[in-house]
């Protein structure tokens, strides 16, 4: 952040005050790639800077978000059950041949993995249907004991087909691309039907197993689209990494002017938050804090409502999307404007 803590600021050459002052204009036209949205923190910087009698902070660049962990660190093993499938003409009478034999062809084998988790779904319930129906009683006993063993099998690998049909789907890994920026202020709501995807996406999860509950193909793909359509979560992150660098750069501001005398404050309190431009601040992060809040606890219903993934994937939702761990971009958003509204209060009482 440079050494515009260091005492004695005030008294640098003009020289440099002007080369500083190139740097934070640079850094507040995009700098970063923090667009509209750097735009107002940095002009909030420089207008606070201005107010207590520093020199503005040289903003610093945000780190991008972590990588999504890679597909194979991110899929749950399923073995094959071929063995339970040899003898299937036996259990014809359980209406699954076809679906068996649709599923083995060429287009089945290379079907994407929402469409896997519809298969092994389909098959299931025509495995349980079957058992709860008069055809177990006339089968063999080997045939019997061979389409129990089937059952249980399927039932305890679909809550992992479900868990890879959404973590091997290319729309939900893209919606944390890293190649994406930080939103507009105007832009801090997800597009149309993206919150209703994830919502949709949980109770397909939760009623798997709900013989009442239909799942519908082209209902499915059209919410992993609509994920797709915009990578809200990563520029979510983003945004939040921007904002809490340059709070937290704002609010060194404020710690050094509290260790100076006030007579170097002008108009802080009247002037400065009372402007147009700080009211339109206040109510993008107040927008960006409620809109985090509400994602991320879709999201976090979301993953909550499906088995224990791989490490890979529990520590990215530990680092990144958590809404309580202190280093995660929201509640480490949260504590950056916490501290700076503290500090803004400190120094507005005691410089009245």
């Amino acid at each position: 952040m440079g050494d515009w803590n260091s005492p004695g600021i005030e008294r640098r050459p003009r020289r440099w005050r002007a080369l500083s002052l190139v740097a934070v204009l640079l850094a507040g036209c995009g700098g970063s790639d923090g667009g509209e949205s750097d735009d107002l923190l940095t002009d909030y910087q420089q207008r606070l800077a201005a107010s207590l009698g520093l020199e503005a902070p040289t903003p610093g660049a945000p780190d991008n978000i972590g990588s999504f962990p890679d597909r194979r660190e991110r899929l749950l093993e399923i073995p094959e059950t071929r063995g339970g499938l040899l003898n299937v003409y036996a259990l014809r009478e359980c209406h699954i041949t076809n679906l068996v034999a649709e599923r083995n062809n060429q287009l089945g084998r290379v079907a994407p993995a929402s469409q896997r988790w519809l298969y092994e779904l389909e098959l299931w319930r025509r495995l349980d249907a079957c058992w709860n129906s008069e055809v177990p009683a006339a089968l063999a006993e080997s045939d019997r004991e061979r389409l129990a063993r089937l059952i249980e099998t399927k039932a305890e690998q679909l809550p992992r087909v479900s868990w890879n049909a959404l973590f091997d789907s290319s729309e939900w890994a893209g919606s944390f691309s890293r190649a994406s920026s930080p939103l507009s202020p105007e832009e801090t709501r997800p597009q149309d039907g993206q919150l209703a995807a994830l919502a949709y996406l949980r109770d397909a999860t939760l009623h798997q197993f709900d013989p009442d509950w239909q799942p519908d193909s082209a209902t499915l793909e059209g919410h992993l689209k609509t994920l797709q359509a915009r990578p809200f979560s990563a520029e979510l992150l983003r945004t939040l990494l921007l904002a809490e660098q340059r709070l937290e750069e704002a609010s060194d501001l404020l710690e050094q002017a509290l260790e100076r005398s006030c007579s170097r404050v002008t108009g802080f309190i009247d002037e400065l938050h009372q402007a147009p431009e700080h009211q339109r601040l206040e109510a993008w992060l107040t927008r960006l804090e409620e809109t985090a809040g509400e994602w991320f606890d879709a999201i976090d219903a979301l993953l909550e409502a499906q088995v224990e993934g791989p490490e890979a994937v529990t520590d990215y939702r530990r680092r990144w999307l958590s809404l309580e761990a202190p280093e995660a971009p929201l509640p480490a958003f949260d504590a950056a404007r916490g501290r700076h509204a503290v500090l803004r209060e400190t120094l507005a009482r005691d410089c009245r």
